[in-house]
């Protein structure tokens, strides 16, 4: 199985063409300031530079990503800067919803068995819990007052239908998680390549 047909769950891939007549050495220049950042290690090779980033700081514009790499190519239309960036974040936020969800439907077979456990036992008969009417002191039923009333199982059964559990926070996780991913991947995308671009422009 080719990888790249998975990788892009936590690769982003782009290209940004370059200003015409801008070398690749005069856009790694102005790019060279992003990886100068603390955790961040680099090293360039003719058009292509390769980084690194271990416990990047938050304050560091590229720390979603771990690695990557920038390399300048040229085509008919001129130079262009090609990219593959990393990011174990956007890997975590997309194998999240899965746990999530496993997590889900593990509670879901577990309240099916506690059912029919349950179910089980109340088809076989137990003398010892069935209902007995309660006795009544002679002086109440002398003044009329009512027989003293039969434990209610609605009640019972209200309260273990409280205490099964529920699969309903895992499904609000999981579907958190989804969110995250699928608004960084889209965001994380655009604000890296519109980092590029103010840079190789020199804004």
């Amino acid at each position: 199985m080719n990888r790249r047909f998975i990788d892009w769950i936590w690769n982003i891939r782009g290209s940004l063409a370059l200003v015409p007549g801008q070398s690749s050495d005069d856009a790694f220049r102005r790019l060279d300031p992003l990886f100068q950042e603390a955790g961040t290690s680099h090293e360039r090779s003719a058009d292509t530079l390769t980084f690194r980033k271990k416990g990047q700081a938050a304050q560091d514009k590229m720390s979603v990503f771990d690695a990557g790499v920038l390399q300048v190519r040229k085509d008919a239309a001129g130079s262009v800067l090609h990219y593959r960036l990393k990011s174990r974040a956007l890997l975590f936020c997309f194998l999240a919803p899965l746990l999530f969800l496993a997590f889900a439907q593990a509670t879901v077979m577990i309240g099916q068995w506690e059912k029919a456990s349950a179910q089980s036992s109340e088809k076989k008969p137990d003398k010892k819990k069935k209902d007995v009417a309660l006795p009544q002191h002679p002086i109440d039923a002398f003044l009329g007052a009512p027989a003293p009333e039969k434990p209610k199982a609605d009640k019972d059964k209200k309260s273990e239908d409280e205490d099964k559990p529920s699969p309903k926070a895992a499904y609000v996780f999981a579907a958190l998680f989804a969110t995250l991913y699928v608004v960084g991947r889209i965001l994380e995308a655009r604000l890296v390549k519109s980092l590029f671009r103010r840079k190789l422009l020199g804004v």
